[in-house]
């Protein structure tokens, strides 16, 4: 099914983009870097939309508008979620928790069904979702109420965002999209400028705010982080200058926005349950580029859940 091969494929850029702004986010704040990658997804998402078309339903609008409130949700549970902690833990339960929630309304909401290895898949899938999202060498420590709360509610809100891009029209193109993009530029810009409000009367500069601040979690406008790098105290990765950060938050923006074209398009012709499954191994794409740009060590966990990864994306072709 081609719509496996997209969804994995769009599971890997996710992850790209990931990786990119969790560089991005060692030098500029989180909600910045999130900011300037909706704004440059927007930006290419409105140049391709005359070329690729789509029809301005207030319907689709409204999902997308939906879709960008779920992908702020997700992000600020994932700020919280990563302040709590143990992220080897709370990691891959979001991760899995973003996969079962829409996989479940394809299934259940939807009425789709699959063939008996496509059931298998899925369920190696889910495995592979685990293995890939955790997170080697941090010490195991048991999570608390709270942090698992907002771990399960920040995949709830991936899968929430899913599921609203999955009730828009085929007629609409990337009409939705640019609408979940609007929506988080806009949500972003009033928060940054309510961080700039206060640094002004508290008699700091308003550029002040635009400085990493706490862990360096790059979230993109999707829900989506780098969780495994976010708590990396470490220099390894960190942008030569304020400059380089910027570009990479641009170019996160720009990634992120395709993995959502190919993701989009997954559920066009595909099924939700299949695309959610394959969608949460976003993770991989992040460790795939720091073992390549970073030269950091994949653990052999994440190389189980990687080779799982691939044989559930070839079960699920076939479903």
């Amino acid at each position: 099914m081609l719509s496996a091969g997209l969804a994995l494929f769009g599971a890997v850029v996710y992850g790209a983009a990931d990786f990119l702004g969790g560089l991005a986010a060692k030098r500029l704040r989180s909600i910045v870097v999130t900011a300037a990658s909706a704004a440059s997804g927007l930006l290419l998402l409105t140049v391709l939309l005359p070329v690729v078309g789509g029809e301005w339903a207030p319907a689709d609008l409204a999902w997308g508008a939906l879709a960008g409130v779920f992908g702020m949700i997700a992000i600020a549970l994932l700020y919280a979620c990563l302040a709590i902690g143990p992220m080897s833990i709370l990691s891959p339960l979001t991760a899995v928790v973003s996969a079962v929630a829409p996989m479940l309304w394809g299934l259940f909401v939807n009425g789709e069904t699959l063939s008996p290895i496509g059931y298998l898949g899925l369920g190696i899938a889910l495995a592979a979702v685990v293995l890939v999202g955790f997170i080697p060498g941090e010490r195991v420590v048991r999570p608390g109420a709270r942090g698992l709360l907002m771990a399960i509610g920040a995949g709830l809100a991936i899968g929430a965002f899913l599921i609203a891009i999955d009730q828009t029209s085929t007629e609409s193109g990337l009409v939705p999209l640019v609408m979940t993009r609007a929506t988080t530029v806009t949500i972003t810009a009033v928060i940054i400028g309510v961080l700039v409000i206060r640094a002004i009367r508290t008699g700091r500069r308003a550029a002040s705010v635009l400085e990493m601040s706490g862990v360096a979690l790059g979230a993109t406008p999707s829900g989506h982080a780098d969780l495994e790098h976010a708590a990396d105290s470490g220099r390894v990765g960190v942008p030569a200058s304020l400059s380089g950060a910027w570009t990479l938050a641009l170019m996160c923006g720009v990634v992120d926005a395709a993995a959502n074209a190919v993701m989009l398009l997954a559920l066009r012709i595909g099924d939700l349950s299949i695309v959610s499954a394959l969608t949460a191994l976003y993770p991989a794409g992040t460790i795939i580029l720091a073992a390549v740009v970073l030269k950091e060590r994949v653990g052999r966990v994440q190389w189980v859940g990687l080779a799982l990864a691939l044989l559930a994306g070839g079960m699920l072709a076939l479903a």
